[in-house]
């Protein structure tokens, strides 16, 4: 059996640290960013959190994702993938331990910042140790990845507030910090091995799927879940891109349709951590009890849709459908929020606004077939999630800010609804099948 030319082997055979590695390391890249605004009113109870302090946090994510997305290939090429993977398990590890041990605003703030400067290289690390452990089964261990990262953001919110009102808030923030330690030992006992030149786990060969291969993916022809879900992973950046051909990104109307896409679904995804329950408390009237299982409700969408989304995008070419679908349902449950604000019918707006979850998967996919050519597909998702996630970034203070201006959740609500339809002329765009290559030779009228 063989798969892009590679003869295939179990996926745990001589590789199971690395499988562990992987596992674990996925599992904390999301369990911290939905853990802590289901138990905001509880730790208010020990010192005050300002609607604007709120909002930095909901911040922290994108920003770090931004910044440590262009700092981490320079750290992979002096010290090596695993040694970057340690170092940046270790700085979830530590953070979340130290947002259990907060004292005030200020302290929560840092170290909420200190995880995510881990979890920001931690999503750079992981599809090229993925490459490079399993290149033979490659769009196994993507869907392994995917899953695991989708069932490690709606677990927290399901359990944070029962074990705040068992063990207490810092128990309820600290505990994910175990599952990031146990991330390190197998890349720390891999090193090991390496350096006292014991056996350490196998490397697959890097396979090239070639022109035609490539070109087979973008026209949706053979194309099987396993191949869809690797390229929704996006590009595998393990080194800057080609400055020349970033530069080009800005002068391409496809290249800003997709980084608006990107940037509608990050706001809605962050913002929402940073501050769907508080909304569902103190506007819709539900209990805080409840308010975190609704929270996982919304995140838990977003399982279904990184499996299937990528495979209708490949192989079925549903980019404009699945896209609408994503924003009008996401607007009706946040009109829904705002005009029928009922307890007893919080879970059908928030199943609704939890919809938006199809448009992370499809942008990741798009960001891979909108591109001819690999370099061309890295400058591509440097430029895309770049401006996503400094958009996604001004959102939560945003919203912060305005539900303190006005006294209520209806204005950041309409914010979020009027985002969503603002971004579906971009949506239309990006369900063009074309690449940014083409875009640019035709208006250019040269070739790229």
């Amino acid at each position: 059996m063989t798969a892009g030319g590679l003869q295939t082997r179990p996926l745990w055979q001589g590789r199971t640290l690395a499988v562990l590695g992987i596992v674990l390391c996925a599992f904390s890249l999301r369990s911290a960013v939905a853990s802590l605004s289901p138990v905001v009113d509880l730790i208010g109870r020990d010192f005050p959190l300002s609607p604007a302090i709120i909002g930095l946090i909901g911040t922290a994510p994108p920003v770090c994702f931004a910044l440590f997305g262009l700092l981490t290939p320079l750290f992979e090429r002096r010290l090596g993938l695993e040694r970057v993977a340690v170092i940046a398990l270790s700085a979830v590890t530590l953070g979340l331990i130290a947002r259990g041990v907060a004292v005030n605003a200020v302290t929560l703030v840092i170290a909420t910042a200190l995880v995510f400067a881990g979890v920001g290289m931690a999503n750079i690390l992981m599809p090229p140790l993925v490459k490079k452990y399993f290149a033979d089964r490659m769009g196994l261990m993507m869907t392994v990845y995917t899953t695991v990262m989708a069932f490690s953001t709606f677990l927290p919110p399901l359990v944070a507030v029962p074990i705040a009102e068992t063990a207490g808030w810092r128990t309820s923030l600290s505990m994910w910090a175990v599952f990031a330690l146990a991330g390190t030992i197998p890349w720390i006992v891999m090193l090991v091995r390496e350096r006292i030149g014991a056996p350490r786990d196998e490397t697959a060969a890097d396979p090239d799927p070639g022109p035609e291969q490539e070109e087979r993916i973008r026209e949706g022809r053979d194309v099987s879940l396993e191949d869809a879900v690797a390229a929704a992973t996006g590009p595998i950046v393990v080194a800057p891109s080609n400055g020349r051909i970033f530069a080009r990104m800005p002068r391409i109307p496809l290249a800003w349709a997709l980084a608006a896409v990107f940037a509608t679904s990050s706001t809605m995804t962050y913002a929402s951590f940073a501050w769907l329950p508080t909304i569902l408390v103190q506007y819709e009237g539900v209990s805080a009890q409840a308010a975190g299982p609704l929270l996982s409700l919304f995140a838990f969408i977003g399982l279904p849709a990184s499996l299937v989304v990528p495979l209708l995008v490949v192989r079925f070419r549903a980019t404009t459908p699945l896209y609408i679908i994503g924003a009008l349902g996401g607007l009706v449950g946040a009109l829904g929020l705002i005009l029928w604000n009922r307890p007893e019918i919080a879970w059908l707006w928030v199943s609704l606004f939890g919809l938006v979850g199809l448009l992370f998967p499809l942008a990741l996919v798009l960001i891979s077939i909108r591109a001819r050519e690999s370099e061309t597909a890295v400058a591509l998702s440097g430029f895309v999630q770049s401006l996503g996630y400094t958009v996604a970034a001004v959102f939560p203070v945003l919203l912060g800010v305005l539900h303190t201006a006005t006294g209520g959740w209806q204005v950041p609500l309409w914010v979020l609804a009027i985002m969503l339809v603002l971004s579906i002329p971009a949506g239309v765009i990006v369900g063009r099948p074309r690449t940014v290559e083409a875009d640019w030779e035709r208006r250019h009228g040269r070739r790229w």
